[in-house]
């Protein structure tokens, strides 16, 4: 049965406009936060297959980051994202969640660790399949992605392939990168995800926010699993629900 899906349009603290959109369930006891990798949407198909399945024991609000799909905004792949994240779990609580989890995928892992840290406005968090570090070029799909960001052709690129807009610049300052983040989530439950094929951040990445963070924390490395929304199947993606529930339970 496929859950209802309400579009919705918020505004960050710094007036960008993101397009979200509400999938409710029976109760309003738990409210997930999906956040999307680089690239992503929440109207893709896989985002769209992980919010049905998350939709079976929970509300979830998924969006879409600045400069992604029809988001107002450039991206900052990774910076004042934490805007946009806190703008949806400020609305998960208009809306009536009397405990919210944000689950993560790749840079929206780094983007939901940071602002868990910055902001300490959620009751969970789940990153999968997230860096430790910024700046990281140590596998091809990662150099790709770094000629999208910092050349004029690659940005071009990205805009017309992905619809993704990149602002053009670098970071001043660079931002809290996610392992220095990962210790003031706490006392937050923290889950990480990692797949031992993620083809564009190596274990070692999960392994250092897992060793960053305090407790209560969670590592699971994941057999098989490559990298974010795309390789995620139903099985994982509803043993991350029974996590989240799990957790608030105690």
């Amino acid at each position: 049965m496929l859950h209802p899906v309400f579009p919705a349009m918020l505004r960050t603290s710094d007036g960008v406009r993101i397009d979200a959109a509400h999938t409710p369930s029976d109760s309003l006891d738990t409210g997930i936060v999906l956040a999307h990798g680089f690239t992503g949407s929440w109207r893709e198909r896989a985002t769209r297959r992980i919010t049905q399945v998350l939709a079976e024991t929970a509300g979830v609000l998924s969006f879409d980051f600045r400069g992604h799909g029809r988001s107002g905004g450039h991206s900052t792949v990774g910076d004042l994202e934490v805007l946009d994240l806190d703008a949806a779990v400020r609305h998960a609580r208009v809306i009536g969640y009397r405990r919210v989890a944000v689950v993560g995928f790749s840079m929206g892992a780094a983007i939901a660790v940071r602002h868990a840290a910055l902001y300490g406005d959620v009751d969970a968090v789940v990153a999968v399949s997230g860096p430790a570090r910024w700046y990281y070029r140590g596998t091809r799909p990662m150099r790709q992605v770094h000629w999208a960001i910092e050349h004029p052709v690659g940005r071009l690129a990205a805009r017309v392939g992905r619809r993704t807009r990149i602002t053009n610049g670098r970071w001043d300052p660079v931002p809290l990168a996610p392992y220095e983040a990962a210790p003031m989530i706490s006392p937050t439950p923290l889950l990480i995800v990692h797949g031992d094929r993620d083809a564009f951040f190596p274990l070692e990445h999960a392994h250092q926010l897992y060793e960053a963070a305090k407790d209560p924390k969670e590592l699971w490395v994941e057999p098989g699993y490559g990298h974010a929304e795309s390789a995620a199947t139903p099985d994982l993606i509803r043993r991350i629900g029974s996590w989240i529930q799990r957790t608030f339970l105690g």
